[in-house]
């Protein structure tokens, strides 16, 4: 399905939908949204670009495979869940904020790194499956 008009919306596409998915998972911890809404937007970005570009195009686009993103984001969100225990010998999964807020995202603190950590996980498991799917039919 690599139509004109496809391909032309894929290209404006693709950056609005990875900032969308940015601006999900930084409201995720005050809002609904999140890490996971997040990576379905991303993933649903990339897949966009797949079914006009083709998927070799995208794949040269993401430069790595999605499968090695997720080992990347389950070692973030685990190293956000430990950091508790090891800054404030809070129990794991506490959630440590910093004393100021910053001034786009407001509070940061470790339910945010999680959150990145289940972003990035969601976008390298779809990815991988589509990939697979997409390659083997």
């Amino acid at each position: 399905m690599k139509t004109l008009i496809l391909k032309t919306a894929s290209k404006y596409l693709l950056p609005l939908l990875l900032l969308f998915s940015v601006f999900i998972l930084l409201r995720g911890h005050y809002l609904p949204g999140g890490g996971f809404v997040g990576g379905l937007i991303a993933s649903i970005a990339f897949v966009v670009h797949a079914f006009a570009n083709g998927l070799e195009q995208t794949k040269d686009l993401l430069r790595i495979h999605p499968g090695y993103l997720m080992p990347v984001g389950l070692l973030v969100a685990f190293i956000a869940g430990i950091s508790p225990i090891f800054i404030s010998a809070l129990p794991f999964m506490t959630g440590e904020w910093f004393a100021e807020p910053l001034a786009v995202i407001g509070m940061v603190g470790s339910a945010l790194f999680f959150d990145i950590g289940v972003y990035i996980v969601v976008i390298g498991v779809s990815l991988t499956i589509i990939f697979t799917i997409t390659e083997s039919a």
